[in-house]
């Protein structure tokens, strides 16, 4: 049993590693899931995230044992549409599906039709903890995020989620952007969810792209900062651009023992690159119970 890693951090990782860049085949992404499940830093670890085009191609069969429990999070790289005939392929295997993600607009288009749309799916996907509404930091977004706050009064496990990263320059939001955002999911207490760009903990410049990354740690502390201590976007900002650990850390140290606010966690293809940085930064206890 995991005693090294404390609440703040429990479910900050879901495992992407079958995305890019890691790209890994799906039976070595399971093999190494069901390792980092049966470890003890399990706790960091969400679900194992798997594109509705391979389970909808059945790629899963023969792969996993309907006795084993396997929970993965369903990415829907096949559109809002497909989504329940791509969940469908899950109950014959013994594979449940917690979550499910999609994107509901291009940047620049309006995500109220795509918001709609899913949300007229949301009974079609059974066992569905949580619906991750993937939203473009551009026209219309707080709009949209009403939207889903306005569904989650109806009583639809509905959430957001925000890309902080990609392959080019355009998907990495600025400070102040994803500030903004971290401060309006506050302001109505919606919960959020991150992917891409985030592997390690601090923000650097990437030598091999030229772009500057996020740090989950800067995350964490800008997303305490608002959630917990009601701070507002321009000291949010200020902590998401901070390059020495040693504030972020504190901020983080000093809640280590209670469950994270809002910020659901985020993906990673890779688990053990930001569980390597977590543990240099002093907030996992690396290791095994004696």
């Amino acid at each position: 049993m995991s005693t090294q890693v404390p609440a703040l951090l429990h479910g900050l990782v879901d495992d992407a590693a079958v995305f890019p860049p890691g790209s890994a085949a799906l039976h070595d992404a399971l093999a190494a899931h069901r390792q980092h499940r049966a470890a003890w830093y399990a706790d960091l670890v969400g679900p194992l995230l798997i594109p509705a085009s391979d389970v909808a191609a059945g790629a899963l069969s023969g792969l996993v044992d309907p006795g084993e429990g396997l929970v993965v999070g369903v990415i829907g790289d096949t559109g809002i549409g497909n989504l329940p005939f791509a969940l469908s392929f899950l109950a014959p295997d013994g594979v449940t599906a917690r979550q499910v993600e999609v994107a509901v607009a291009k940047r620049g288009e309006d995500p109220l039709p795509g918001i709609a749309e899913l949300l007229r799916l949301t009974d079609a996907l059974p066992g569905v903890e949580t619906v991750y509404a993937e939203l473009p930091l551009t026209f219309g977004l707080m709009g949209a995020l009403d939207a889903l706050v306005a569904a989650r009064a109806d009583g639809v496990p509905i959430a957001a989620k925000f890309r902080t990263g990609g392959l080019a320059a355009e998907l990495f939001p600025t400070p102040t952007e994803l500030a903004t955002v971290i401060c309006a999911c506050r302001d109505r207490g919606l919960p959020f969810k991150l992917t891409a760009g985030l592997h390690q903990a601090i923000r650097h410049l990437d030598p091999e792209t030229g772009f500057t990354h996020h740090g989950y740690a800067n995350v964490l502390a800008a997303t305490l900062a608002a959630a917990a201590d009601g701070d507002g976007v321009r000291s949010v900002a200020e902590l998401l651009t901070v390059v020495d650990p040693r504030p972020l850390v504190e901020r983080a140290t000093a809640r280590l023992d209670r469950p994270r606010p809002l910020w659901v966690g985020f993906g990673s293809c890779s688990i053990l690159e930001p569980l390597t940085d977590l543990i240099r930064l002093g907030l996992v206890n690396g290791g095994y119970d004696a």
